[in-house]
């Protein structure tokens, strides 16, 4: 039998995914540095949105969720898991107090989360045939390096925000953990202190995830998309928001409000929530950061 007419197991797929992911961090110098061009090139060129925009880039996001809702909702079933996860790693009384921070902190670790949702967008933009197993390709990619370290910030960041999660609580209703589920809710929602904990975590964690999407937003797609290093992908991101403080604002909300709401029916809905917002980014970063001018040129032939 020839080597092409061989379908593999999968066990072979995933050697051959842990062998690239080994050669990948192998090469993690080059890919936190991208290539010498961009090293010594400017920033990537970031456009004002607006709206009509980010109208734009959530329809462009279900489009790719309808041709591909087969593969996708298989790979994000791990979503709801890893929410039912959370509930049961809070379900004795000490760690009550921690299953807000932490279902809310998923937003925090989405991007990193949505990279595999992003590869499949770019591939489809390229006219490529795409599978499930296609959202692994972004483990070969030559910035998975610095993909893999941006995503460890993130989770330290949402490890920080646990810690501040904790003093706010000790600070407020505790230091005693709650005797039960409804002295717990009674006493957050009926008490100055417990209203106190609500403003004051809300605020901190606002600053939190603000953080996270200046950082992120661009950040991911774009070390997907050209070979730059980490620093000119975070700083790329940054200037995008900076540059569009409005509509970023609104893209936070709008991710916020969907993760909160695909949260609700035991974190089932985040099955259809996040592919949707994570191709949807995708699309979003392609109208927030300019091509390169490889990618125009090659715009303008094809057209």
């Amino acid at each position: 039998m020839s080597s092409q007419d061989h379908i593999r197991n999968p066990i072979e797929w995933a050697c051959d995914q842990i062998l690239l992911a080994a050669l990948s961090v192998g090469s993690l110098g080059r890919s936190l540095e991208g290539s010498q061009a961009s090293q010594e090139a400017s920033l990537p060129a970031v456009c004002r949105i607006n709206a009509a925009d980010l109208r734009d880039a959530l329809v462009r996001g279900l489009d790719d969720f309808g041709a591909y809702r087969t593969d996708v909702i298989f790979l994000c079933l791990v979503y709801p898991l890893v929410g039912i996860a959370l509930v049961w790693l809070t379900f004795g009384n000490e760690f009550l107090p921690l299953l807000f921070p932490l279902a809310s902190g998923f937003a925090l670790v989405g991007p990193v989360a949505a990279v595999g949702l992003y590869e499949m967008s770019r591939r489809r933009e390229q006219g490529i045939s795409i599978t499930w197993a296609d959202a692994f390709g972004a483990i070969s990619s030559p910035a998975f390096g610095a993909i893999l370290v941006l995503g460890m910030l993130l989770l330290a960041i949402l490890l920080f925000w646990l810690l501040v999660a904790t003093v706010i609580y000790q600070l407020t209703l505790g230091p005693e953990p709650p005797v039960s589920v409804a002295a717990f809710v009674r006493d957050v929602f009926t008490t100055r202190v417990g209203w106190a904990m609500i403003v004051v975590g809300v605020g901190v964690g606002f600053l939190f995830a603000l953080l996270v999407l200046a950082i992120s937003v661009v950040s991911f797609p774009l070390l997907l998309d050209r070979n730059v290093g980490l620093r000119t992908a975070v700083l790329t991101s940054i200037s995008a928001v900076a540059a569009n403080p409005g509509p970023m604002a609104v893209w936070g909300l709008i991710v916020a409000s969907g993760l909160v709401i695909g949260s609700i029916p035991a974190f089932l809905g985040l099955i259809f929530v996040m592919p949707v917002l994570g191709h949807a980014t995708w699309h979003l970063y392609r109208k927030v950061v300019a091509p390169s001018t490889s990618q125009s040129v090659l715009t303008s032939v094809r057209n």
